[in-house]
């Protein structure tokens, strides 16, 4: 989303470049964060400034969780990311060990796309594209992807969201047609990519369902998961998302959070602080 339309796809590297041995990189399709450009859908109950601030928040989040899977599959963390030029901003953000892609798209898919064709350019053996809208998403269900995408014979992997879009999609070699004809933002977009799948014969594995943050709804299944002890899915254990909780516990408190939301208030023993 250039001034122009035209496509951006430079890599660049946070830290030591990851080396091919990595079999399965992941790339976050993410955006950062500035007041009244992400996260909007979130406000209100948000103000502007917090649903930036819950951005980073998921982004940290995220990465904090690439790396915990790494630490158990052979997964390489990426964010792909935009618009052009906010590079210092991940940098500043995020951990040096994961890496970052530019990428910025007017079209959707081809954002996806082209970050599936820059991971496996730099060697990996599998490429996937992960939501930037799910802290919680368990752990198991990213090593799953890889143990699933190293496995003998070309193949998907899906994560379909509760919205009917998809939180996860994974590949091992460019499939264009998977992102083509695609209803992007809509509840058609899960099952539109399975039947992509199936028309060029690509067996497609289909994980567990998980949900974005992207309304209030969202929001209070959120708290629910860091505050109260639930899970969107009960037989999933939800990753922790210790900044995401910190912030939830922090506008409870300073900017009476928890009334907006209409949930119980954190009681003062159970906040977080990272």
């Amino acid at each position: 989303m250039t001034d122009a339309g035209i496509r951006v796809a430079r890599p660049s590297r946070m830290g030591r470049d990851e080396p091919p041995s990595f079999d399965c990189g992941i790339a976050v399709m993410a955006k950062a964060s500035t007041p009244g450009l992400t996260k909007t859908r979130l406000v209100p109950p948000l103000t502007f400034e917090e649903a930036a601030a819950f951005n980073t928040a998921f982004l940290q989040d995220i990465a904090a969780n690439l790396l915990d899977a790494a630490g158990t599959a052979s997964i390489a963390g990426y964010m792909a990311f935009g618009p052009p030029g906010s590079e210092s901003f991940f940098r500043r953000h995020l951990p040096a060990g994961i890496g970052l892609i530019d990428v910025w798209f007017q079209d959707f898919g081809e954002c996806l796309l082209v970050a599936i064709q820059e991971l496996l350019r730099r060697g990996h053996a599998a490429a996937v594209v992960l939501n930037s809208d799910s802290p919680t998403l368990p752990t198991t269900l990213l090593t799953q992807t890889a143990e699933l995408l190293a496995r003998p014979g070309d193949r998907a992997v899906i994560g379909p969201a509760s919205d009917g879009g998809y939180y996860l999609l994974g590949l091992k070699q460019v499939h264009r047609r998977m992102f083509e004809q695609i209803d992007w933002s809509t509840d058609r977009v899960a099952g539109q990519t399975i039947e992509r799948a199936r028309e060029i014969r690509l067996p497609i594995h289909v994980l567990p369902a998980w949900y974005d943050v992207d309304d209030v709804a969202a929001m209070r299944l959120l708290h629910a998961e860091l505050h109260e002890g639930h899970s969107f899915d009960a037989s999933l254990q939800p990753n922790k998302a210790l900044h995401t909780a910190a912030l939830l516990s922090r506008l409870a408190t300073d900017a009476a959070l928890s009334a907006r939301l209409h949930v119980a208030p954190e009681p003062a023993a159970q906040r977080i602080a990272v």
